[in-house]
């Protein structure tokens, strides 16, 4: 049963362009829909989680990963009585700003930017989303909801202090009302990428063989959910015995959030979905107890596996593609496609760039990178 502070479509904040709306899909269905019909979201398929994407074909990419962020979102606000279609919209384009490579290729591209407003791939898709994409007649961009928009921008908290100009400038045109918290159902969507990114970047490590399970059995509720596997179904093989401790890892974290967050609502009572923004603390969190310990699990994944000697060389490798592609083509604009090329002052050239390589795939990158660095 949906509650009185969930985003309800039929009272939505509307589009920057008005449009009509549709006979079968309810607003956020439509934003839901064109999100997942888009090219960005398509280009995912080949963006690096973790692992560079030509590394293994079963690690995960952005866009694995974006579905199962979607699949745990939209579990969680059906039981708290969100709107689903919501979360999962939001779920779905969190990380459409993403450049290749990861955060290694963000951090790289952030540092070519810094003399022309710097880069963040929050803010990245936002401007994807309201901008890069253009396909339809009337407006660039997918012309999304007021709501869906917000929760894209803020489903991590309230975006203060200086903005990121991509953020910034649309910001200008359409207030999302940046300082206050996003709805529940965008809150339920960031703690969903939380659960997500920690269970699969275990498995992911396990299965490269970054790590071993055995030095997993010090950390709060991995080593819990290994010896309640190991007791229950014995002399499973390890590709068995990882699965079942792992899902088991997902449950508690889910079961952790419903808790805590049914609790925060009942505390806050909330009135209407607006109440929730209102708020000076999130509705949606995990409890303090599991914070620490996926605390312990973010930093043992960073050591043994974000800063492991195999990532750490791929890094140094993708950090220097794009350093050496921004400046090509800065110093090249005639190595640009036509449509990239700004004809205008270098700050403008220089944001058409960060465009052009922030959409980029993995192997698209590396393939422009060999045709005209090397």
């Amino acid at each position: 049963m949906k509650q009185k502070y969930a985003s309800n479509p039929a009272q939505t904040r509307g589009r920057l362009v008005e449009e009509s709306g549709s006979a079968h899909r309810s607003a956020f269905q439509r934003d839901r829909d064109r999100i997942i019909h888009c090219t960005a979201f398509r280009r995912l398929k080949h963006k690096t989680q973790v692992f560079v994407e030509h590394e293994g074909d079963h690690f995960r990419t952005r866009l694995t990963h974006s579905i199962e962020v979607a699949q745990v979102a939209r579990t969680i606000s059906g039981v708290l009585g969100l709107n689903s279609e919501l979360t999962e919209a939001v779920a779905l384009a969190h990380d459409l700003g993403h450049t290749p490579f990861g955060h290694t290729g963000e951090e790289a591209l952030h540092a070519c930017m810094q003399p022309y407003g710097g880069f963040d791939h929050n803010a990245q898709a936002i401007r994807i989303v309201t901008d890069l994409e253009r396909h339809y007649a009337l407006f660039d961009g997918l012309n999304l909801t007021w709501e869906t928009l917000e929760g894209i921008a803020k489903h991590n908290g309230p975006v203060l202090g200086k903005l990121p100009y991509a953020l910034a400038d649309y910001d200008a045109r359409h207030d999302l009302e940046l300082s206050s918290f996003a709805s529940a159902e965008a809150q339920v969507a960031a703690l969903a990428d939380d659960i997500a990114y920690n269970n699969h970047d275990l498995d992911d490590g396990l299965r490269a063989g970054l790590f071993l399970i055995e030095d997993l059995m010090e950390i709060p509720i991995v080593s819990d959910c290994f010896h309640e596997v190991d007791s229950k179904h014995p002399n499973l093989d390890q590709s068995r015995r990882r699965h079942e401790a792992l899902r088991r890892i997902f449950g508690v974290m889910v079961e952790d959030v419903l808790q805590e967050s049914t609790k925060r609502l009942k505390n806050a009572a909330p009135e209407t979905a607006q109440h929730v923004r209102d708020l000076d603390a999130p509705v949606a969190q995990f409890s303090a107890s599991l914070w620490a310990d996926l605390k312990e699990i973010r930093a043992f994944l960073f050591s043994h596996m974000y800063r492991h000697e195999t990532v750490k060389k791929m890094r140094v490798e993708t950090a220097q593609v794009v350093r050496e592609l921004f400046q090509s083509y800065l110093s090249n604009p005639e190595n640009l496609p036509p449509e990239w090329r700004t004809g205008t002052d270098e700050q403008a050239q220089a944001r058409a760039i960060s465009d052009y390589i922030a959409g980029m795939t993995d192997r698209f990158a590396l393939q422009e990178h060999r045709n005209i660095c090397t």
